[in-house]
């Protein structure tokens, strides 16, 4: 396994670090899909060993397997739209490096934990948009993402998290630009969500609109809801809880379902 760290600008301190499989003598053609892990952190920081942890987790599936160090607030204010466009970067860099990476440019897939949830969300909402082109100074179809699964995910201030007006003010100048599930339209890739019912940090309500939202927009999705669980479970299993609520059997399911459901659509 080769691991590899990238600078996204001068003028930044995000990088996408990655973890990849080198050439197999024995298969010298072999390309593999790759995953960009946006975790979580309420915009504040990000827990590296958790996103390192789930970035191994996608790379023991078979993929060259990414996690972004987007900007935090206190690095940008207000935050947005720095992390869509250090997505957007890290996207058209995969493409760029696919031959030496040894990455499938049909097959790049985002998955983001809470506030990366929303990143994630966001982007998929964005990616095609002109705006977001000329910010990351690179055409739409090295941005576009062939699926996105959302864990936990924050999508709209206006469901229940961030709860200080101050804290908002440091995310958007605009809230209505950044309510993921308001600008969900018919360039979204194929999404996989889910979340706990009784999240106390982040309402389920914010999973249960996007994935209206992409209902009526007939994008294909999946949804899985469980009953119980803290907020930020990661894997929801002994390698990423933090307490012992934190480790969820149930739960913890969500990572075999999003296989076989990737599997499917890449």
């Amino acid at each position: 396994m080769q691991i590899i760290n990238k600078s996204l600008g001068t003028d930044t301190a995000a990088y996408l670090q990655g973890y990849l499989r080198e050439t197999d003598p024995d298969h010298p053609e072999q390309v593999y899909p790759a995953m960009i892990v946006v975790p979580g952190g309420s915009y504040t920081h990000i827990p590296d060993q958790q996103a390192e942890t789930l970035a191994m987790a996608f790379f023991n599936m078979g993929y060259q397997a990414f996690f972004l160090r987007y900007s935090f607030v206190d690095e940008k204010q207000p935050l947005h739209p720095a992390p869509l466009i250090e997505l957007a970067k890290s996207v058209s860099l995969l493409r760029s490096e696919a031959t030496d990476w040894l990455i499938d440019p049909e097959r790049i897939a985002i998955s983001g934990y809470s506030v990366g949830g929303h990143v994630a969300a966001l982007y998929n909402d964005y990616w095609h948009s002109e705006w977001l082109s000329q910010q990351a100074g690179m055409s739409t179809d090295v941005m576009q993402p062939q699926a996105v699964l959302l864990g936990y995910p924050v999508i709209s201030p206006k469901l229940g998290f961030p709860v200080k007006e101050a804290m908002l003010a440091q995310w958007t100048d605009d809230p209505d630009v950044i309510a993921a599930d308001e600008h969900v339209n018919s360039y979204n890739a194929p999404t996989f969500i889910w979340a706990t019912a009784d999240d106390p940090l982040v309402p389920s309500a914010n999973s249960l609109a996007y994935a209206s939202a992409l209902s009526q927009a007939q994008i294909p999705f999946e949804l899985h809801l469980f009953r119980h669980g803290p907020h930020g479970l990661a894997l929801a299993n002994h390698l990423t809880a933090w307490k012992r609520d934190a480790n969820q059997p149930h739960v913890a399911h969500w990572l075999k379902l999003a296989e076989e459901w990737l599997n499917d659509t890449l």
